[in-house]
């Protein structure tokens, strides 16, 4: 029988995945946590891969027929322990908040004491903000940034861990533009008797490229979504011990997770071998070189970043200096209006709420991986500036997204 989008093809659907990716490679991509995946890993994750059924691990699944998807999986594992050098590597969660809820379970119990970032001073979500489950099962300790220099203290974190003595502590963020160092953050851990555990959702590219410095050797266990700088499909990733080895898989199955999404795992597997090349170094150090260059020129405009500036593929920018008046809100409404994509952002210490922010988060993976270096990055900051000052202007919105489309289509992203 035939499948009904044989003989009634889904034009209305189809039609807006063509407009998508017409935004997505006509317009600027900003976001920190977005990037541009490769055709290849496009290919492995629209494969016929999505139809199967496979509850359990390699070798010990609880259907048949899963041979081939067992030697895939097993492809993605080795070949991600290799990347980062790891002693075991979980690769089913299907995020970064699933890997890290998986970790959790893995080490603690309900009520257990835990270190982590902030949410409001750049943090997750999943480091024990009180409306995620993270913030409900455990009892979350926050350090933040210093008011001065808005970096993360490692004095503080000490303090804080002598007095709460904690059973996990938490390093990772989602919009500090720094390092975190995981050898103060072990030492620490060690001082005070305490697991440590490195959320790099954000830089798992950046590490794998040889521009971030890499926690596996201190952490117990590292969680990481396979998109942003990795340019995977969109998912997560669990490194560990050997000792933590067991009650990792356990908790994610059958513990947090049914069954895994074989498909995105061959995805995972295509994207770990191209993290593995001499090219992907070159990437890694462009966009972390294109974010400087970035960052630069946006102070040069009048813009304030949020800690001086940044050492990885993000800065957070308060906007009140260039315009005490424009909201975070305002301001990624209007770029989008001009082929601009990013999100609003609080700083530390907001004044407003974070559905409206006093700032902006900006990312440089998707404009590296189009091939954009420092000389486009001050194009970039100059069509910002250029359509944050003339926001109440429609028609010089529409010249700015030109002039974007213009940018873009020197630099295809397909």
């Amino acid at each position: 029988m035939p499948f009904p989008s044989d003989t009634a093809p889904d034009t209305e659907v189809f039609d807006l995945i063509d407009r998508e990716v017409e935004r997505q490679c006509t317009g600027l991509q900003l976001i920190a946590s977005e990037n541009f995946t490769s055709p290849a890993v496009m290919r492995a994750v629209g494969s016929a891969l999505t139809n199967k059924y496979a509850e359990g691990y390699p070798g010990k699944r609880y259907y048949g027929g899963n041979a081939i998807v067992d030697d895939i999986e097993s492809i993605a594992i080795e070949r991600v322990k290799a990347l980062f050098g790891a002693d075991h590597a979980n690769v089913q969660p299907h995020s970064g908040a699933n890997a890290n809820m998986c970790a959790y379970q893995a080490v603690l119990d309900a009520g257990d004491t835990v270190l982590g970032l902030s949410l409001d001073h750049g943090g997750h979500l999943t480091h024990g903000s009180p409306v995620n489950a993270s913030g409900k099962l455990y009892h979350f300790v926050a350090y933040k940034v210093t008011p001065g220099d808005e970096r993360v203290d490692m004095d503080q974190v000490r303090d804080l861990a002598l007095e709460h003595r904690p059973k996990l502590i938490v390093a990772g963020t989602t919009s500090y533009p720094r390092r975190l160092e995981p050898e103060a953050f072990k030492a620490i851990a060690d001082e005070v008797g305490a697991l440590f555990m490195f959320d790099a959702a954000h830089i798992a590219g950046l590490i794998a490229g040889g521009a971030h410095p890499n926690p596996v050797p201190y952490a117990d266990i590292v969680t990481f979504t396979t998109h942003k700088t990795l340019r995977g499909p969109r998912g997560g990733c669990i490194l560990s011990t050997a000792q933590h080895a067991a009650a990792i898989d356990k908790a994610v199955f059958p513990g947090w997770q049914g069954g895994p999404l074989e498909h995105v795992i061959a995805g995972k597997a295509v994207a770990f071998h191209e993290a593995a090349q001499p090219s992907f170094r070159d990437y890694a150090q462009q966009i972390v070189r294109n974010a400087s260059a970035l960052a630069d020129a946006l102070v040069q405009r009048g813009f304030r970043l949020v800690s001086g500036g940044t050492d990885i593929h993000l800065m957070v920018v308060d906007l009140r200096p260039f315009d005490a008046d424009l909201t975070g809100k305002e301001a990624q409404t209007v770029l989008d209006v001009a082929g601009i994509t990013l999100n609003k952002n609080s700083i530390p210490d907001d004044p407003r709420s974070p559905f409206v922010t006093s700032g902006v988060r900006i990312g440089t993976p998707s404009v590296t991986t189009q091939g954009m270096k420092e000389p486009e990055m001050v194009r970039i900051a100059e069509l910002i500036s250029r359509a944050l000052r003339h926001r109440t202007d429609a028609a010089e919105l529409a010249a700015v997204k030109a002039d974007v489309a213009s940018l873009c289509a020197a630099f295809p992203a397909y």
